[in-house]
């Protein structure tokens, strides 16, 4: 496990955003070790409420006996898509406080070789944040047709060598399957131009993330989880989501911004039907990390916070 296991990114900035009410109710969709729920916890009084989410069930494994112990908290095993679902079993429809998604993989599950989500570390190619569910990414490169690799490589890695990366694969698994991520990484260093291989940046890093994102559904995931923000924040309620690379960033800024307007047909009009207003009013700038919480934790390099509050 790294050092910044446990480190929560933007801390501080995420407690701000969510504007912690002693006797609230939060939710805390993407648990991963548990750093920023400790903090919202700490905010609570006697009569808050914190509910977390993972689908990890080694997250769920390593959550600490100060958290799980704790009343007024609880952790679901499950998928922040399931944000509304959960909220509503427990009777809280509308009623939630706050919410934070900090998306994507967490440093243990990068650090763990055996989760097959880094290059870095040879292990079985896994790469499913719910190893119980779901098709692996190895057994997923068996049969992927060329041309829908290489569109998964461009659109989910920004992968501008995406032709030649899955031509390359295609033609490795017909002599031998893909079974590892150093075997993976060694054909994508293979079929990429020298020149890239002797980059700052391992040539395998964007179709890791590509295929990491595709195997887990994370954008369509990230999806379902603002729209159903929407239903179960109250008035007043916060929304803070952090993103580590554009594809996440892109998609939380037009759905906050096209959900602090009114309805396109009644924009710019004196008189605006109530369902047509707008539903989100956005809260400051996206918010990154300080050149001393970078230095302390280089995860938080790429991170881009963005907060909104829920309007009547």
């Amino acid at each position: 496990m790294s050092s910044d296991a446990h480190v929560p990114v933007l801390l501080g900035p995420v407690l701000n955003g969510l504007r912690i009410r002693e006797d609230g109710v939060y939710v805390d969709g993407t648990f991963g070790r548990g750093g920023h729920s400790s903090a919202i916890l700490d905010a609570l009084g006697t009569d808050g409420k914190l509910i977390a989410i993972d689908r990890d069930p080694d997250a769920i494994k390593a959550a600490p006996d100060a958290l799980t112990s704790d009343p007024r908290f609880e952790l679901v095993r499950g998928q922040c898509a399931q944000l509304q679902a959960i909220v509503e079993e427990r009777k809280l429809g509308r009623a939630v406080d706050g919410i934070l998604l900090d998306l994507g993989v967490s440093s243990p599950q990068l650090d763990e070789a055996s989760r097959g989500f880094s290059f870095l570390r040879d292990g079985p190619l896994d790469m499913r944040m719910d190893p119980d569910s779901g098709t692996s990414a190895s057994e997923w490169l068996t049969r992927v047709d060329e041309a829908d690799l290489k569109r998964i490589l461009k659109i989910y890695g920004e992968e501008i060598h995406a032709g030649r990366i899955a031509h390359a694969i295609v033609s490795a698994r017909e002599v031998e399957p893909l079974q590892t991520t150093a075997a993976l990484a060694e054909v994508v260093a293979g079929a990429v131009p020298a020149k890239v291989r002797a980059g700052r940046i391992h040539p395998a890093t964007k179709t890791f993330q590509a295929i990491r994102i595709f195997i887990n559904d994370e954008l369509g995931q990230l999806e379902a989880a603002l729209a159903q923000a929407l239903e179960v924040l109250r008035e007043g309620g916060r929304l803070c989501v952090i993103a580590f690379h554009s594809l996440e960033d892109r998609i939380v800024k037009r759905f906050m911004r096209e959900h602090s307007r009114e309805s396109e047909q009644y924009r710019g009009m004196p008189d605006v039907p109530a369902e047509h207003r707008p539903a989100l009013a956005l809260i400051g700038k996206p918010v990154t990390a300080t050149v001393a919480e970078v230095s302390a934790n280089p995860r938080a390099r790429s991170a881009r916070l963005r907060v909104a509050e829920r309007l009547a």
